[in-house]
């Protein structure tokens, strides 16, 4: 686990400084590898590093390179398949000098070129040189679980795990791209591959860059795909059930089994939700030594899921840490966002993965987790939530809009998690919408309609209105029948990369903790896309064949219990710990001067907030991380 960063000329010369910058684009970046640095320069291309040692750890620092030195590669990330390649890449003699998974990469190149990345199964993003041909290849691994932003300046394309990076070097000014703010307020993240940053670009999970004779070319090089067959040929009798739950218990069984290959201290990240729970599950069952998990708990209630941890932590006989996590904790840790997350994202679980994180940290290197279930299995809510729409729709408009709507928004405001309230006033906000743009109204924070009132006019005239217009494109792209099937897509290509896993890395590494996602393992994904949408939405039951394939390991209430989310109280936080924040980073006049945010409308948010008359957390948090990212990586 690593960052990367690195530039190529397109149409002159490296210069006298170019170590110097190289190094100061890596010290941005030195909580992602505490261990070590690696740099490579020669007249064309200027690759650096900084590493936290996993495999290999004394032999294993980058760059590596092939026998005869002409491909080098810098790595961020893990494959977890590097020793079963190497064994074959040895049988066609190849010869290699370390024991690292990254010195697969450029004996990988010589034997298939830019078809290497079908060989992968792990997280990455690399830079490969090719000194010979004058060829750079960079890619992303299939899910998104690593990084990489690049953008063209001064005549050089360049590129790092995290903008911070690229933001050291001197030719990059930071300025704000408000079609990307846009996006931000309505998605709580800025999908790929845009970025915040005016001039810089996220590389798009499953894409890889060819940079050759001056020009730069993206390309996907991986899809899931809706229709292709299973593995086992599904069909609805009971018995082909059960070979799928079987198939899925093997696939999930070794997916574990692959990462938990490690040098250094391990651990399983576990919630007590079905995900996690099932990690952890197959982790004893490979572990040679007992199994360490962690959980995060909180003070509240509703947002406390930390009893379901140790029951399965019980049932499993982990060795079990736990932390308890305080409004104060956490409202010291907000006033720290923006010293480094470089990027504005509102994800209200930012804060728990930090200090879950942390605490994590104290004990071990690498952490298992359960990201990407939800996705891949239809486990939200909200993709029910579109086959109920379909029949709140087939009501008539004059009975939703001036009977229904209105009763669900008088609801009393509750400050629960998931309340039923919260979870009804934002159905019915968005049920009348088109099926794209109601699914990211019902994720999202503000809807397309609202920019109207938040937003300057001077913001309004130099931007797109069609927030949704790439989501929809994205379509095209998918070869899914079904509504809700289409919205997973969209998901683990948005939702999944942009958000989930970018938080994910950016609170892990800020720690230098590397993260690991069995689920996103590329054989679970397409398995996940072949089966019938029934297998895996059953009714209102998300999920299902999971429910079923782990039924013989789990606890079943720990199955069968409702899904809340890994959140915190925000709504009760901004009218407490977290108001004098707000109302400072919020002010009308700091809004005014910054000229993007109409002061009136701003207020009156906060004001039905902190009266009761309507919960505008959500909305409120999205705007308060932006000033907090703004104020340190804009204004400084």
């Amino acid at each position: 686990m690593c960052g990367i960063a690195g530039w190529i000329n397109l149409n002159n010369s490296n210069t006298p400084d170019t170590e110097e910058i190289l190094r100061s684009m890596c010290e941005r970046i030195v909580h992602r590898g505490p261990n070590s640095e690696g740099l490579w320069i020669d007249e064309t291309v200027a690759l650096g590093m900084r590493r936290l040692s996993i495999i290999d750890l004394h032999t294993g620092d980058q760059p590596v390179f092939n026998c005869d030195r002409s491909v080098v590669v810098m790595m961020n990330g893990e494959l977890y398949n590097y020793r079963e390649v190497r064994s074959e890449l040895e049988t066609r003699g190849h010869k290699f000098t370390t024991k690292s998974d990254t010195e697969i990469l450029p004996h990988l190149y010589e034997e298939y070129g830019e078809a290497l990345v079908d060989h992968l199964n792990g997280m990455y993003a690399f830079s490969l040189w090719d000194s010979r041909q004058k060829k750079l290849i960079i890619a992303r691994d299939r899910f998104g679980e690593k990084p990489l932003y690049y953008g063209v300046f001064d005549g050089k394309l360049l590129w790092a795990s995290e903008p911070k990076a690229l933001l050291a070097h001197s030719a990059v000014t930071p300025e704000i791209d408000l079609d990307s703010l846009r996006q931000y307020l309505s998605f709580d993240y800025v999908p790929a591959p845009h970025s915040i940053y005016k001039g810089i670009s996220k590389l798009p999970a499953a894409h890889m860059m060819i940079v050759e004779n001056g020009a730069i070319g993206t390309r996907r090089y991986w899809d899931m795909s809706w229709s292709a067959d299973t593995p086992i040929g599904m069909s609805v009798a009971s018995t082909r059930r059960e070979d799928a739950e079987k198939e899925l218990r093997d696939l999930l069984s070794d997916a574990v089994r692959m990462r938990l290959v490690a040098d250094v201290p391990l651990g399983i990240l576990l919630s007590g939700g079905i995900d996690s729970s099932t990690v952890a599950a197959f982790a004893v069952q490979h572990a040679t030594e007992r199994v360490k998990t962690f959980s995060i708990g909180f003070e509240e209630d509703s947002f406390d899921e930390s009893k379901y941890a140790r029951q399965v932590a019980k049932h499993l006989d982990t060795e079990h840490y736990e932390e308890k996590l305080s409004a104060t904790t956490a409202g010291d840790l907000i006033n720290e966002i923006g010293e480094w997350l470089d990027e504005p994202m509102s994800d209200g679980s930012l804060i728990p993965t930090y200090l879950l994180a942390q605490f994590v940290r104290k004990h071990v290197t690498v952490a298992l987790g359960g990201d990407g279930g939800d996705e891949l299995f239809a486990g939200y809510p909200m993709y029910h939530a579109h086959n109920v729409t379909q029949k709140y729709r087939a009501i008539p408009a004059f009975l939703r809009r001036g009977i229904i709507a209105p009763i669900v928004n008088a609801l009393p405001v509750s400050r629960d998690n998931m309340s039923f309230d919260y979870k009804a006033k934002r159905f019915v906000r968005a049920a009348e919408l088109d099926l794209v743009e109601r699914h990211h109204t019902w994720f999202g924070s503000f809807a397309a309609s609202q920019h109207e009132q938040l937003l300057t006019r001077e913001v309004l005239d130099q931007t797109n209105a069609d927030i949704y217009r790439e989501a929809r494109e994205m379509l095209a792209n998918c070869d899914a029948t079904t509504d809700i099937e289409r919205m997973q897509y969209l998901d683990i290509n948005y939702y999944l990369a942009e958000d989930i896993l970018t938080k994910v890395d950016r609170a892990a590494m800020a720690v230098s903790l590397e993260t690991r996602a069995p689920f996103l393992d590329p054989r679970i994904g397409q398995f996940a896309a072949s089966l019938p949408l029934e297998q895996k939405l059953n009714g209102k039951i998300g999920k299902h064949i999971l429910k079923q394939a782990m039924s013989p390991l789990l606890p079943h209430d720990i199955l069968h219990r409702p899904k809340k989310g890994f959140g915190i109280p925000i709504a009760e936080w901004l009218r407490g710990r977290l108001r004098q924040l707000m109302e400072e980073m919020l002010a009308e006049k700091r809004l005014r001067e910054q000229g993007i945010f109409e002061p009136k409308f701003v207020r009156g948010l906060i004001d039905e907030h902190l009266n009761g008359k309507a919960s505008h957390h959500k909305e409120l948090w999205t705007l308060l991380v932006f000033q907090l990212w703004y104020s340190s990586f804009l204004q400084r």
